[in-house]
């Protein structure tokens, strides 16, 4: 694979002017861009400018509104909403997370529910942004229909992310972000651009049997959950937070309402947030650093997160895919 050496900054500033000049406001292509930079910098290339083809083809159908107005609507005391105006989902992610740490510090818990937005990428930044406020973050969203639940051969779940943060005050905190498919239909994407194989157990082809052939995975093919029965529960508990308490679509709503435009499909996302300083009390990061000591002093455990942290450190130029380079810049 052919690759190009693209700094930080040409990350940024060619995510931002693809999708001005494919009709995103500045609000609006700043957001994105920043996401898009983000997980490059952090090494998600299935997050980063992998996503761009999408993102603008979603703009031209008209699918997306490049300028769109998200709205904050107060539900309790405790949860929010934001009304993403049929927008890129971190805008609206942008407008809700500061409101949503405001209410936490105040209440100890509070809930963000996000409708109207078209969800493309990782979930951990906005976990990691509640995490940065010493706040523990949960988040997850469901998508169009890619996995087959446990002992199913067709898909109803979409890969159901979910991600979670922990603070850890003068360190970097913990954090994870998966798909509770065995592998994200993105990295599956990747996989097949790259020419790989991915473990047998990944997914099925449109027969229903088991194949090692991203090609077959994507062109018909579903993923499966992972750990069988118990990754289908945690997914099927994503599709109910994410669609059924937001109040948005399921999996298989998106994909009867979407038009297929290779574009993220309409959906929500369901965030909360938790005060670990007002729930369980002074001492909260002294005693979970003595819990992370003892998973430390294990060897070969590292906490989730810090190969991305670790990634971050540098701001050395990152290799990027040079036919998907030329690829964006065409569509300038």
């Amino acid at each position: 694979m052919a690759t190009i050496d693209l700094s930080l900054k040409e990350i940024y500033d060619l995510a931002r002017e693809v999708l001005e000049n494919n009709g995103c406001d500045e609000t609006s292509s700043n957001a994105v861009a920043n996401t898009v930079c983000t997980a490059e910098r952090d090494g998600s290339a299935s997050h980063g400018l992998f996503r761009m083809p999408g993102y603008v083809k979603s703009l031209k159908s008209k699918k997306v509104k490049g300028n769109a107005n998200p709205t904050i609507h107060n539900l309790t005391q405790n949860a929010i909403r934001v009304d993403g105006d049929y927008g890129f989902a971190p805008v609206a992610i942008n407008v809700g997370i500061p409101a949503l740490i405001e209410i936490t510090k105040k209440h100890g818990i509070g809930v963000l529910t996000i409708t109207n937005t078209h969800h493309f990428a990782a979930l951990w930044p906005e976990t990691e942004a509640l995490a940065e406020e010493d706040l523990v973050g949960i988040a997850c969203t469901a998508y169009k229909p890619s996995v087959a639940p446990a002992g199913a051969k067709k898909p109803l779940f979409g890969t159901n992310p979910i991600s979670f943060a922990w603070p850890r005050p003068g360190k970097t905190p913990v954090v994870y972000d998966m798909a509770t498919a065995s592998m994200a239909m993105g990295e599956v994407q990747v996989a097949m651009r790259d020419g790989h194989k991915v473990p047998m157990g990944t997914g099925l082809n449109k027969e229903g049997e088991l194949t090692s052939s991203p090609a077959e995975i994507v062109d018909g093919g579903m993923l499966l959950p992972f750990g069988g029965y118990k990754g289908s529960a945690i997914s099927m508990m994503i599709e109910l937070l994410a669609a059924g308490m937001v109040g948005d679509l399921f999996s298989f709503e998106a994909k009867v309402e979407d038009n297929n435009d290779g574009g993220p499909a309409r959906g929500g996302e369901f965030i909360m947030a938790m005060s670990p300083e007002l729930i369980a009390g002074k001492n909260w990061a002294d005693h979970s650093e003595e819990f992370f000591k003892q998973m430390l002093s294990l060897e070969g455990v590292r906490l989730p997160g810090q190969r991305r942290h670790k990634n971050r450190e540098s701001q050395e130029p990152r290799p990027i895919n040079k036919e998907l380079v030329d690829k964006i810049r065409e569509l300038k």
